[in-house]
């Protein structure tokens, strides 16, 4: 009798393993459904009426079309790296591309739109100075900086600044913030 009972007892442990597994698996594949946005799938609300297979096949799709975005935009930011390099696009970049580039580290641009100047300065991470001075150059040349910021790509610095004229009538002359600009960075 206790054999019975036994083997009755794991039964009803594995019914109940299965069924939880079962339970968890639907709240997984519910939460990975949850995460495609809905203008991806063909019909509004069709997550409501698509099988979990189909449910399944959807997110499987959205994900390859987000891989292919990725790479596609990889190959654009290289593009675009190379372009503002000069450096050829049909050319790889080996390591004496890659000292040629950083020796013209550190660059800087200046966009004059009339009442507005946009200041991008792009430096290596063993090139600093400090952003307050040229901010401070700025400001003493008749502009006020109304933001600034930062962000770093492999071993190069990327600062961006935007100001305003202080004196519309006046101006600023931005052939002398550049060379300011120049005398400090270099």
């Amino acid at each position: 009798m206790k054999k019975c009972r036994g083997e009755s007892s794991s039964k009803l442990d594995r019914k109940t393993v299965e069924r939880n597994r079962r339970i968890h698996m639907k709240g997984l594949c519910f939460k990975l459904a949850s995460l495609v946005p809905p203008q991806h799938s063909k019909a509004p609300n069709s997550k409501d009426t698509l099988s979990q297979q189909n449910q399944l096949d959807l997110a499987s799709s959205y994900i390859k079309q987000l891989r292919e975005r990725i790479e596609n935009l990889k190959e654009r930011k290289e593009k675009a790296t190379r372009s503002q390099l000069g450096i050829d696009a049909n050319s790889t970049i080996d390591a004496d591309n890659a000292m040629m580039v950083r020796s013209r580290l550190p660059v800087i641009e200046l966009r004059d739109s009339g009442s507005s100047i946009e200041v991008m300065l792009i430096s290596g991470l063993n090139k600093n100075f400090m952003l307050y001075e040229v901010i401070s150059v700025l400001e003493e040349e008749g502009a006020e900086v109304v933001s600034a910021s930062f962000s770093t790509v492999g071993d190069k610095v990327f600062h961006s600044l935007h100001a305003q004229v202080k004196i519309s009538r006046v101006g600023v002359e931005t052939s002398t913030v550049w060379q300011r600009l120049q005398d400090l960075i270099y």
